[in-house]
């Protein structure tokens, strides 16, 4: 498979219109992903990449987003089809840089303070903000919350 750019993927053919209709509903009624998010009760991290196609929404959720926007729920049921994932967007490559670059040191302060075990991306939060600081930059705040989980053992160590 030939690599594609952000967005080439992000609008690929498959649900373009139909991502569309909903970003054009959200525009329509004025709401902003946080204020969705307070509404529908969810994280507005994950719901601004359901509107890139990012993400599985459980029937449930999209009957709640159908309602909010003033659509037909038929118009997001689209959603509850696992995505593929993945891009090449400069922001997200700058993520991966930060990953590439302090993955090694995480793993190894995760092994140092909770033990044999790895972050759950499952039972996992996430939440992005920008921020001032006292010297006038902007900052990014992006906090992870992945629960721990121990290494699965098959029988006794070393298995």
């Amino acid at each position: 498979m030939e690599p594609m750019s952000n967005a080439d993927y992000l609008t690929r053919l498959k649900y373009a219109d139909e991502l569309d209709y909903l970003k054009e509903a959200r525009k329509k009624a004025g709401l902003t992903y946080t204020a969705m998010a307070a509404k529908l009760g969810v994280s507005k991290v994950w719901l601004a990449s359901v509107f890139d196609g990012q993400q599985y929404v459980p029937e449930a959720y999209c009957e709640k987003l159908a309602a909010l926007l003033g659509v037909p729920v038929e118009k997001t049921l689209f959603l509850t089809e696992h995505p593929y994932k993945g891009c090449t967007d400069p922001i997200l490559y700058r993520l991966h840089e930060v990953i590439d670059t302090y993955g090694p040191a995480i793993k190894a302060i995760i092994h140092e303070q909770g033990g044999n075990a790895i972050m759950s991306a499952i039972d996992f939060g996430i939440d992005c903000n920008v921020i001032t600081d006292e010297a006038g930059n902007h900052r990014v705040i992006i906090t992870w919350d992945g629960k721990l989980l121990p290494y699965a053992e098959r029988g006794k160590y070393p298995w």
